[in-house]
């Protein structure tokens, strides 16, 4: 498959996750989140950041249990992490980590991830 950003055709996989990672850019996550049904906001971005950062430092996608534990201490709004995690669940209903992936640019997370 392939997707038109900005004039440059990127392609994808049949999920819809990059076939080439350095093709990643914000417009290409903004084009990926609009064919899901996604409007990015500022708490989906501080996610798709955070896990392009810790991917490209651990070449591994995090879990979910590792974004609650990074994430939740720095967000105030949430007075503890299972609310934060209930947060991350309403940005991305089906899968977030795999959606938040998909959007960063980075390979479908592995069960041992």
């Amino acid at each position: 498959m392939k997707l038109e950003v900005n004039g440059e055709i990127i392609e994808v996989n049949e999920q819809g996750y990059l076939v080439n990672l350095e093709n990643w850019s914000e417009d290409v996550a903004e084009t990926i989140a609009r064919l899901d049904g996604y409007e990015l906001k500022v708490d989906h971005w501080e996610l798709i950041l955070y896990v392009r950062e810790y991917y490209l430092e651990k070449q591994t996608c995090p879990t979910m249990h590792t974004i609650v534990q990074d994430l939740a201490p720095k967000n105030t709004r949430f007075h503890d992490r299972k609310s934060y995690e209930k947060h991350i669940y309403s940005l991305f209903p089906n899968d977030p980590c795999h959606e938040v992936c998909k959007l960063a640019g980075l390979p479908m997370p592995q069960p041992d991830d």
